[in-house]
């Protein structure tokens, strides 16, 4: 438990960042219709099934098109 504890002052800004920028990344989905690849499924699925930053950071790489 000693271990975790002192972990958790790198461990929660981690974690709030990861909610932070799939919660962008969700919200910039939903409200777009057009993307580079995909479709808006597609981006959805890769998104939250990668959710450790790779999905979204996917999606704004290679799914997100120039505004």
């Amino acid at each position: 438990m000693d271990k975790l504890m002192d972990f958790l002052p790198f461990i929660i800004p981690l974690a709030i960042a990861e909610f932070a920028l799939l919660g962008y990344t969700l919200y910039h989905i939903l409200t777009h219709k057009n993307y580079k690849r995909g479709n808006r499924t597609l981006w959805l699925v890769v998104a939250l099934v990668g959710m450790q930053f790779i999905g979204p950071v996917l999606y704004f790489l290679l799914g997100k098109e120039s505004d």
